[in-house]
């Protein structure tokens, strides 16, 4: 039995998964923390305090600690985190090295919070990986080669385009409209073409269960109980898939903007090998029935959706643990500045 386990984190709007070295990935939870109001003090976290989201007396305050892919509250974060590496890793003689997976677009200052936030969870030292390689390596894909290939990461609160050569990424663009944007899609087409309020679990199960972006061979429908606008009181409706195409128009149209946009800034010879290579598409948001027909159609370019698309960034963080004796700077194409801890 070692004195270290190194760990890997995919801190995740939506999830947080942690991926330990030799093990895989050990857990899987929500993003979420349940804190009691008066005390502070930490009440559940992960899948158990998500089960209370929207059903909470008062005294019960229940947090997404990071918003479109960055820490929003830093004291909650850290307390998550703490709790994910110790669930995980358990008891250990030697501080943990970890690496995060962050955004692309992140600035210095949200990188210095991740940062900080995990040397205060524990960690003897923290390594940054971007998200679109993480997904790349995770996804299969030998980033090392001279070969051109685009990835786009649809997570919970951001997605992440980037081309991606000789391990680093070439072109990227990162923008704050994914997964959760999809949920606010949802909830904003019923109040207004149905007049009907739901929740945001109840959106998120309709984006999974019946949502699209592609005109669907068949359509589908499924029975949502929500507050009806006009009396007050509890309506049922029935929703069909087509009604969530019109629903996630705005949000599909920004990520195939953004794809597009770096398709048109990279370089000729990289664009030849993406449309040999095809587009890999991970994460959660690329789940979302019709999403790699609707980008082949766009771009011209054959699409796939990674195997695990959901798993591929946290397996990717992991599989580069073995990588932390190259990554002098502690950051993997993220080369701003040193390693910290």
């Amino acid at each position: 039995m070692g004195l270290r386990k190194d760990i890997g984190i995919d801190l995740g709007t939506a999830s947080v998964e942690v991926y330990i070295k030799g093990k895989g990935i050990v857990l899987q939870e929500p993003s979420v923390v349940a804190i009691e109001r008066s005390s502070g003090k930490l009440l559940k976290v992960g899948k158990e305090a998500q089960d209370m989201l929207g059903r909470t007396p008062d005294s019960i305050l229940t947090i997404r600690p990071l918003r479109d892919g960055v820490i929003s509250d830093y004291d909650v974060t850290e307390r998550m985190l703490r709790d994910f590496i110790r669930k995980s890793a358990g008891v250990q003689i030697l501080k943990p090295r970890i690496i995060v997976c962050v955004p692309s677009g992140i600035t210095e200052v949200e990188e210095r919070a991740v940062i900080d936030a995990g040397i205060q969870a524990g960690a003897s030292k923290v390594y940054l990986i971007e998200e679109p390689i993480a997904a790349a390596i995770g996804a299969g894909i030998d980033i090392s080669q001279p070969n051109g290939n685009l990835v786009i990461d649809i997570g919970g609160g951001t997605a992440d385009i980037a081309v991606i050569s000789l391990s680093g990424a070439v072109i990227t663009e990162s923008i704050k409209v994914a997964g959760d944007r999809f949920d606010e899609a949802v909830i904003k087409y019923m109040r207004h073409e149905r007049d009907v309020l739901i929740g945001e679990q109840t959106a998120e199960e309709m984006k999974i269960k019946i949502g699209c972006v592609f005109p669907p061979e068949e359509e589908t429908s499924m029975d949502v109980v929500g507050r009806s606008l006009q009396t007050g009181l509890p309506e049922r409706v029935t929703v069909t898939s087509t009604e969530m195409m019109d629903a996630f128009e705005e949000p599909v149209e920004r990520i195939m903007e953004a794809v597009l946009q770096v398709l048109e800034r990279t370089p000729p010879e990289l664009v030849a090998d993406i449309s040999g290579n095809g587009i890999v598409m991970t994460g959660g948001g690329s789940l979302v029935r019709g999403f790699d027909r609707l980008m082949a159609v766009r771009t011209g370019i054959p699409t796939v959706i990674a195997d695990e698309p959901i798993l591929c960034v946290a397996k990717g963080t992991g599989m580069s643990l073995d990588s932390l004796r190259d990554m002098q700077d502690g950051t993997l194409n993220l080369s701003r500045r040193k390693r910290f801890g």
